[in-house]
């Protein structure tokens, strides 16, 4: 029987870099699975990138004295907001008086350092708080629940709402009413990233060729690699427009191949298309939809979907439905990655993206249309 030679992945510069950045976030290892890479490429890829850039002693230990300082700033800027607040307590209050200041503040100062400034001990406080509270067992089940969604939430990264939330704990074991979360997530005022308004533009105002629409907004596929469909947008940053270009595998809504550039050109979409390629083995006979953007009726892009036996779809000029699936995931990015945070600068802003888009997005975010699974793990549950 001859053995068939398993074919080497290639991964892109881009994906490199990004993989490097994560890796030194969150640890080579943690990096590696999430990515689905190994730890050796990691260090190989970091050993190569160390050869070309380095940091001096000196520049270390001033980051390292600077973070000192600020922290002693904080510390100190804490202690004095406690007295401007408590102060008065120190002369006129009892202990159990300073107690209750304590519970007050305490989501707002540590309590350590709350009962230095107030002249009593942590322990006396934890004493009064023991024996002041003694909660029903219905309570504490509710407090446990409470718990519990507040931890989905924030692992979500406090973008899933109560029908999400209600999947990610039935997986855990714990089964509540949506009604019973939603009330929870009220009283805890825990608010999923709601939706604002984001402008799309497509320069289609060009003489170049363009192909017919295949999909005619039929975004289902029987298996991967069927229909792709790509886009780009726009991100603000600091420093300007950072432009990003996607391609989506419709049968799973994975994102398989991803771009960003200073300059929106033909470079971007066929970086991208060049990364799903790679990832998904070179297939042929795939429809890749797209808009009439110029970007995508360049020669180049459409010389590399020549070259690669794809099929190249177009949607109708100015309906931005006929490439929902596209815009609903750039619609996810902004509204769950981008608005709530301060705005960044590109280098920051590319490393965001790509966080969300490698770890968040393909790996754990629950998909309505997939029956609340991750791309990822639809992919592995309907292998086959």
């Amino acid at each position: 029987m001859t053995k068939v030679k398993k074919e080497r992945k290639a991964y892109s510069i881009e994906f490199k870099e990004e993989a490097l950045k994560l890796a030194s976030k969150v640890g080579v290892a943690q990096a590696a699975r999430e990515l689905g890479v190994y730890e050796s490429q990691l260090y190989y890829w970091r050993s190569g990138a160390q050869k070309k850039a380095s940091t001096s002693d000196r520049e270390i230990t001033l980051s390292a004295e600077n973070a000192r300082l600020k922290r002693q700033l904080v510390e100190q800027a804490e202690e004095l907001e406690i007295l401007k607040k408590g102060g008065n307590l120190l002369r006129e209050k009892s202990k159990i008086a300073r107690f209750e200041f304590m519970h007050e503040h305490r989501q707002s100062f540590h309590i350590v350092r709350l009962a230095s400034v107030l002249c009593v001990s942590p322990s006396g406080y934890y004493g009064w708080l023991k024996a002041s509270q003694q909660p029903s067992e219905r309570h504490k089940a509710q407090q446990i629940r409470d718990e519990k969604i507040k931890v989905a939430f924030e692992n979500s990264k406090e973008r899933d709402g109560a029908r999400r939330i209600q999947v990610e704990l039935e997986e855990q074991g714990y089964k509540h009413d949506v009604k019973t979360i939603i009330n929870s997530m009220d009283m805890q005022n825990l608010v999923a990233k709601a939706a604002r308004k984001f402008k799309v533009t497509t320069d289609s105002k060009h003489t170049l060729p363009v192909a017919p629409n295949l999909l005619e907004q039929d975004f289902t596929a029987d298996e991967s690699n069927q229909k792709w469909a790509g886009d780009i947008t726009y991100l603000m940053t600091s420093e300007g427009w950072l432009y990003l270009a996607v391609i989506i595998d419709l049968y799973s809504r994975a994102v398989i191949g991803w771009s960003m550039s200073n300059r929106m050109t033909s470079d971007l979409v066929c970086d991208a298309l060049q990364m799903a390629l790679w990832r998904r083995g070179k297939p042929n006979n795939v429809i890749v939809h797209s808009d009439r953007g110029s970007q995508y009726c360049s020669h180049a892009y459409r010389d590399m979907i020549n070259q690669h036996g794809l099929i190249q779809s177009m949607s109708r000029k100015g309906n931005c439905w006929d490439n929902a699936c596209v815009e609903s995931f750039f619609h996810s990015l902004k509204v769950e990655a981008i608005q709530y945070d301060p705005i960044m600068n590109r280098e920051a802003m590319r490393q965001h993206v790509c966080e969300y888009i490698e770890v968040d997005y393909n790996k754990k975010r629950r998909h309505s249309a997939l029956g609340y699974l991750s791309p990822e793990n639809y992919e592995l549950l309907n292998v086959a």
